[in-house]
């Protein structure tokens, strides 16, 4: 066992807390990665997603809990992605 594995073990309520950091991390590496891979910017997408600037600001620096789902949704198909939901497996 790793000492990453044993110090969730050890305390169960930071994996939550560590998955939850993760996952907006993640999120703020995938629109960063996309907006430079396709050469738009912060007002460009914006425009493109009719949203503020604002908007765009929060979701590149891992402030994605006050931007609703439908906004979301409207930045990612700009960026040409799509929300897919899936089932996770069945915790142990």
């Amino acid at each position: 066992m790793t000492t990453f594995e044993q110090f969730f073990e050890e305390n169960p309520e930071q994996k939550d807390i560590y998955n939850k950091e993760y996952n907006d991390f993640l999120l703020s590496e995938f629109m960063l990665e996309q907006m430079e891979a396709q050469h738009i910017s912060v007002r460009e997408l914006a425009k493109q997603a009719d949203v503020s600037p604002t908007v765009i600001q929060k979701l590149r620096t891992k402030d994605a809990l006050k931007v609703n789902l439908t906004t979301f949704t409207s930045v990612l198909r700009c960026l040409g992605y799509q929300i897919k939901l899936e089932k996770m497996p069945a915790a142990k």
